[in-house]
């Protein structure tokens, strides 16, 4: 029997630091290597170095590509350079998570290697981007459609809109996942606070698309007798949306910081009165799901992500009034809320639980990697430049990616046969 061998591409490495992607391939690079297969995952090496390192973390391969420069230049610097160490290798199946940087993905259509992309949410939509930011974003995420094998979508509604630009037999939709936090989670530490009191949590980066300005005016609108907890990293001194909610905060809004302790911050989810969440753009986010996986009551910005998500049990709002008057409402029924915690969850074992996710993955793959084994026709392709390195990306590519560097963007899951493009 053949190994069955992956690389993950399109997030900064793992063992996980810096958010959902990262977190995904950890969980599936682990989960797969348990069943039998060989990953590697490629990973972002420290500013400076000049070697490639390999090693093995937990069974799993990891390389890491060293890059010159910092920030969005040296993001799309390691994607590049990723995928030319890839293509040499000949890998049978890869798995890119995010579209970011699709235009480099191109090299490995040309050179017969079968790419799966994760499109991730509509980040080009993102009102916190420039104009050409989101030009780069939206151009990527055309290409991504075209150069990908086969395409996995978050969220049904990412999927429908995936299915105007490719057939929808290209398409799978997967969600993310979360772990359970249960009862037994750990205590919360005594320095925030929050002994004996109520409180409400939000988890989200401080930027306008999450309507943290609106969720903070609404619950300070009155007095509650409860506490806003309000976690993530402010700098009010040096950018403006940070400074406005914060001189939108009542005295009842708390402000700890960003915390990265899991284990406190999974104690936060558990023992919160409910979870607010101002995403307005989507596929399926990460907080969301973690905050179903905590059995919390919701009240989520309305939208068809957050509603397809969370369920027809959570609350919405669309104005600071709506807010306002469910938090109100919670604060004051307290069966509601068990009702709610219970609702969520459901949701959260219907749809989200890693082992069904990351099993929903592994079937998609080996399909996959079955049609890569298919005898076929050998493609036709244009005889390269002579004085072009067979295994150096089209200039074009690259010169496309060096030219949009300073965007500062990085894009953060139907079984088909064969392809449609």
């Amino acid at each position: 029997m053949k190994e069955k061998h992956l690389f993950i591409m399109g997030t900064r490495g793992i063992p996980a630091q810096h958010g959902g992607f990262e977190t995904f391939a950890e969980r599936l690079a682990l989960f797969l290597t348990r069943r039998g297969w060989s990953v590697t995952v490629y990973c972002q090496g420290q500013l400076g170095d000049t070697r490639i390192g390999e090693d093995s973390w937990c069974g799993v391969g990891r390389i890491f590509v060293p890059v010159k420069r910092e920030g969005a230049m040296g993001a799309i610097e390691f994607d590049l350079k990723s995928i030319q160490i890839a293509a040499k290798r000949e890998p049978a199946l890869v798995l890119t998570l995010g579209y970011g940087t699709s235009v480099f993905c191109t090299y490995l259509r040309w050179r017969g290697i079968r790419n799966l992309i994760n499109m991730d949410g509509l980040e080009w939509r993102r009102s916190q981007w420039r104009w050409h930011e989101r030009a780069w974003l939206y151009m990527n995420e055309r290409i991504g459609c075209w150069t990908g094998n086969h395409l996995i979508a978050d969220h049904p509604s990412i999927a429908a809109h995936l299915g105007t630009r490719v057939s929808h037999r290209k398409i799978t939709m997967i969600p993310y996942g979360a772990d359970r936090i249960d009862e037994k989670t750990g205590d919360i530490p005594r320095e925030l606070g929050l002994d004996n009191t109520s409180y409400a949590l939000v988890i989200a980066r401080p930027e306008p698309d999450n309507s943290i300005v609106e969720i903070v005016t609404a619950f300070s609108r009155r007095p509650r007798g409860a506490k806003l907890v309000v976690l993530g990293k402010y700098d009010p001194v040096n950018n403006p949306y940070h400074r406005k909610v914060i001189d939108a905060a009542g005295a009842e809004v708390l402000f700890p910081g960003a915390i990265y302790d899991q284990n406190v911050v999974k104690a936060l989810r558990r023992h919160a009165l409910f979870y607010l969440h101002g995403h307005q753009v989507g596929g399926t986010n990460p907080s969301l799901v973690e905050a179903l996986g905590a059995s919390s009551a919701v009240i989520a910005h309305d939208n068809e992500f957050n509603r397809w998500v969370a369920g027809p049990d959570a609350r919405f709002f669309s104005t600071e009034s709506d807010c306002d008057l469910h938090i109100s409402a919670l604060l004051a029924d307290s069966a509601a809320v068990r009702a709610m915690r219970e609702a969520s969850s459901r949701r959260f074992d219907s749809a989200f639980r890693w082992d069904s996710v990351l099993a929903q993955y592994e079937a998609l793959l080996e399909r996959n990697l079955q049609d890569q084994r298919k005898p076929k026709a050998s493609p036709v392709h244009p005889s390269p430049d002579p004085a072009q390195s067979s295994n150096a990306v089209p200039e074009s590519a690259a010169n496309a990616g060096v030219a949009l560097a300073a965007t500062g963007t990085r894009s953060h899951a139907a079984h088909t046969e064969g392809e449609e493009l």
